[in-house]
């Protein structure tokens, strides 16, 4: 009977582990495919369209992160089928410089043209 017991415990366990690894592969691939830009929308992450390629595009990411492989693989396989512009958050590289700097630059400019009107009214 205590061997039954044992046997039943570790079936529970087993059974509570996998269904939390399955919650950590639900989770990363919602984090992944809201991350991606849906190519027929445009407007919408994959998450959110409903289109056939953003649903092939979920399985996908759910297939390679049951395959076992990261988040930075999966992206940069996706960037090398469909280019840079798939993802909504890019990396920071000599393509992309000017997305991540135009806001440090516009703020800067916006704030030297208000310090110039400031000190113009002052005199």
């Amino acid at each position: 009977m205590k061997i039954i017991k044992y046997l039943i415990l570790i079936l529970i366990i087993l059974n509570l582990s996998s269904i939390k690894a399955e919650d950590q592969i639900n989770d990363l691939n919602i984090k992944i495919t809201k991350n991606l830009r849906c190519l027929i929308c445009q407007g919408q992450s994959v998450y959110d369209s409903d289109t056939e390629f953003a649903n092939s595009v979920k399985i996908l990411v759910q297939n390679k992160l049951r395959d076992g492989q990261s988040e930075k693989e999966i992206y940069s396989y996706l960037k090398d089928k469909y280019g840079e512009w798939i993802l909504y958050d890019p990396e920071f590289n000599k393509n992309t410089y000017f997305l991540w700097l135009l806001p440090v630059l516009m703020f800067l400019v916006g704030g030297a043209i208000i310090f110039k009107l400031l000190i113009k009214t002052k005199y």
